[in-house]
């Protein structure tokens, strides 16, 4: 149990820094794999030279002990990261992501020398070898199907990674703390009492203040899905998560304009043939909401409109409505997965905005044929899709590759690039008369007719920062989209090219 539970603690431990992506996620489970078969392998020989209960209910007290300084001693160490990440030094990162896994190694491996110890003591006699194994592995599968499950669904979201790090230590103690009573005797334990004193200092006094150092922090919390961030700097609040890079949301109280990917989905719906209005939308659909931005901007423009925002995370939910003003009547948060969210949906959209991309964090269920499906099935027939997605200045694949995806479902794509950032926007309209000189001359009507300044301005960037259509690339299924393969290609190629910027 403790050993499934500190791999998937340190995963959320270093993603506060690093992010969750497959790579970091393989770094994690590839060495602590490492470290549980050294320990299998020393704990085998010990048990056999030293097969008694005072050996194997002291390994385990030790190994209670290393798991709850592990977040202590990486604390100080993330922070450092923290900025380096902010300024993207790469040796301190590469130096750092090292440290912290090699932190790892005394507690796992004493983790994995439990299994062929206990094995060793609980064998009677060679009849029953064969039970005796299969119950301990039995026992040891199920305690394994809790340390996955209990710190993701309740102890991280609760009481957060340090003091999910600490219960688990805790509950080790507790149980070696038994055992050896139990089997060795109380005196043989008073060695060890100074351990319990040290942990509960650790719970009272050890975990205090944010877990970045991060200039501006007003809030922070852990949640199933991210860690989040909010700050504040020069009256504009933003929603960071995870390793911090790229904001999800801004808010200003009389700002509106952010020159980002959030007003650029308001020039979406004019793609469609000359003459089309503000007024025809009546109902748009977010799929990755987050702080609610791009729904605070279409309430503006749009008069009269229900809006749809799909967020996966209740925290960010809970953080957009408390620091962000994501208090819309009209607003409709749906706390569902985007794709199944708009599949279930009774209804039809003149705008759907997918904002759930970001290298390398790609949602590969949101990049096929079939989820683009679903989104032309659910738009209006003057309905149109648009699309947040980063890229590098150097690679234009991701764009290519879904936008010769969209192209099976939709007659066609338009592109533009949003200035002085890694963000293209590609609209794709449901009706096939659509066109960049239809939507010149709806920016010149709506320029004419004085409406909302922000919808002018977004679609004034839009046009002049368009792009040549996508060049075909190829098409990604809900059998065969190589999306993590594609965007870890994207990041290491920008690092290996001196890149001094981090994907937005």
């Amino acid at each position: 149990m403790t050993a499934l539970a500190v791999e998937m603690s340190a995963s959320r431990l270093i993603g506060n820094v690093y992010g969750s992506s497959n790579l970091v996620w393989a770094s994690v489970i590839g060495l602590i794999l490492i470290y549980l078969s050294a320990g299998y392998w020393l704990g085998g020989k010990i048990a056999d030279k030293s097969p008694n209960f005072h050996t194997f209910y002291s390994i385990i007290l030790w190994g209670s002990l290393s798991i709850a300084l592990v977040p202590m001693a990486s604390r100080p160490l993330l922070r450092l990261t923290a900025n380096a990440m902010d300024g993207y030094q790469v040796s301190i990162l590469a130096g750092s992501f090292v440290t912290i896994l090699i932190l790892f190694i005394i507690p796992v491996t004493l983790l994995g020398m439990v299994s062929p110890f206990a094995l060793k003591l609980a064998l009677k006699d060679a009849h029953n070898i064969g039970k005796t194994a299969g119950m301990l592995s039995a026992v040891s599968t199920l305690g394994s199907f809790v340390g996955a499950f209990l710190p993701v669904l309740i102890l991280i979201p609760t009481i957060g990674t340090y003091r999910t790090f600490l219960f688990f230590s805790s509950v080790m103690f507790i149980v070696g703390s038994i055992g050896l009573i139990k089997y060795v005797g109380r005196k043989k334990w008073l060695k060890f009492s100074w351990m319990p004193i040290l942990i509960l200092g650790l719970w009272l006094f050890g975990v205090r203040g944010a877990d970045k150092a991060t200039e501006g922090l007003i809030y922070e919390t852990e949640s199933s899905y991210n860690y989040i961030q909010v700050i504040e700097k020069d009256g504009y609040r933003f929603l960071r998560l995870n390793d911090g890079q790229g904001m999800h949301s801004v808010y200003h109280p009389t700002q509106l304009n952010y020159n980002g990917p959030w007003s650029q989905v308001l020039a979406a719906p004019f793609f469609n043939p000359y003459p089309h209005s503000p007024e025809s939308v009546n109902r748009i659909a977010i799929v990755g909401l987050a702080a609610g931005t791009t729904a605070r901007q279409a309430n503006v423009v749009f008069e009269d409109i229900e809006i749809d925002g799909f967020e996966i995370d209740p925290k960010i939910v809970e953080a957009g409505q408390t620091y962000f003003d994501m208090t819309q009547s009209n607003l409709n948060v749906i706390e569902q997965d985007g794709r199944w969210g708009l599949a279930h949906s009774p209804h039809k959209y003149d705008i759907i905005s997918i904002d759930a991309y970001r290298p390398p964090y790609i949602p590969w269920h949101m990049t096929t044929v079939e989820f683009f499906q679903i989104v032309f099935d659910h738009l209006t027939d003057d309905g149109v899709m648009a699309i947040n997605i980063g890229r590098s200045p150097i690679d234009r694949t991701l764009v290519n590759d879904l936008g010769t995806t969209i192209e099976q479902v939709f007659p066609g794509t338009f592109v533009m690039d949003i200035p002085e950032s890694f963000n293209t926007m590609l609209f794709a309209a449901k009706k096939p008369m659509g066109s960049w000189d239809d939507f010149l001359k709806n920016y010149s009507m709506l320029h004419d007719s004085q409406a909302a300044p922000l919808l002018i301005e977004a679609m004034g960037v839009t046009y002049l920062n368009k792009q040549p259509p996508i060049k075909k690339t190829q098409v990604y299924t809900d059998d065969r989209a190589p999306i993590e393969l594609l965007t870890n290609k994207i990041v290491v190629d920008f690092i290996l090219s001196g890149g001094t910027e981090v994907l937005q």
